[in-house]
């Protein structure tokens, strides 16, 4: 598996029309990744289909895209697409989201998330041969459904996942995994699920999202820091995944304040050890050091995500470079 190298995009706090010297920057410094995300910002195709443009070398892929909140079709319609602009360029990257994404922001049922997400590759890889699809899936039904921007090659699929059954769908079925808040030594734990699963022993893409902080001011990015894990990881999903890789005891106390309505209380009993397992931060140097160990633990494709606790983006992805 090629060493790649990635940035989240868009930027935080910049009109999206006006990223364009930022994204030709990374490529010039060498970085061979952009990944979007979807949720309550940008959408996550528009960011990469004006990257596909401005920085014509770089490889395109969302993290990711819910499974729950575009129709089969539409979702073929959309990475087709994306696909033809940028012919071999493009990954997607498709998961369950969450119930607060999906149900609470989105009014759509997140129910059977695991059979929804699997339907959904399983539709998207006949769709993308340009044969018409008619079949009931466990999940929804298409009837009649021919897609017409075909990509001119096959697009990577990668799956978003968390615990074991989805781990081994993004083995078997998938090109790979998509893993998000979790620490270089959990790669370790996750990685060989996914390896495991391969049903021709071939090598899965590890994409792993990885939040990042590079200052030296640890009392703001602890501060904050715990801000955003209280608000993931009281998530559902968030909050099994982290009890499966042996987090209980340290989170419990957390877990039951939110539950009782404290929220001050669960942020200030997040210990600054958890934020230093899942936050990369610290001096550049310091950083780039605590990324290798991400990639030495099995991550094929670490696509960064600037946190804004007071740093300068340019600066950031600039002292971040790949070397």
């Amino acid at each position: 598996m090629t060493q790649r190298y990635g940035m989240t995009i868009p930027f935080d706090g910049i009109p999206l029309g006006e990223q364009r010297d930022l994204i030709v920057e990374l490529e010039d410094l060498g970085y061979t990744d952009v990944w979007s995300a979807e949720s309550d910002g940008a959408d996550g195709f528009t960011p990469l289909t004006l990257a596909s443009v401005w920085a014509p070398s770089l490889r395109l892929g969302t993290a990711i895209i819910p499974a729950f909140t575009r129709g089969p079709a539409c979702m073929a319609q959309s990475v087709g697409a994306l696909a033809q602009a940028a012919p071999g360029r493009f990954v997607l990257g498709l998961g369950t989201s969450s119930n607060v994404i999906v149900e609470g922001w989105n009014g759509i049922p997140f129910e059977r998330p695991y059979e929804h997400t699997r339907d959904m590759v399983r539709f998207l890889r006949a769709a993308m041969t340009g044969e018409k699809v008619s079949q009931e899936f466990d999940s929804f039904t298409v009837r009649g459904f021919r897609l017409k921007v075909l990509p001119p090659e096959p697009v990577p699929i990668l799956v978003a996942a968390l615990r074991e059954g989805m781990l081994r769908l993004a083995g078997r079925e998938g090109d790979g995994a998509i893993i998000n808040w979790l620490s270089a030594d959990d790669v370790k734990t996750v990685a060989p699920v996914v390896q495991g699963a391969s049903r021709d022993g071939a090598e899965k893409e590890i994409v792993a999202r990885i939040f990042v902080a590079p200052t030296a001011d640890a009392d703001t990015v602890r501060a904050m820091g715990k801000f955003a894990i209280a608000a993931y990881l009281n998530v559902p999903v968030y909050a099994a995944f982290h009890e499966w890789l042996g987090r209980g005891d340290v989170l419990a106390p957390m877990w039951q304040k939110w539950k009782d309505g404290d929220r001050k209380g669960a942020i200030d009993v997040i210990p600054d050890s958890l934020v230093d397992e899942l936050i990369v931060h610290g001096p550049p140097e310091a950083c780039r050091e605590h990324i290798q160990r991400y990639v030495d633990n099995g991550v094929d494709t670490p696509a960064l995500a600037l946190l804004p606790f007071g740093i300068d983006t340019r600066q950031a992805i600039r002292d971040l470079a790949p070397r």
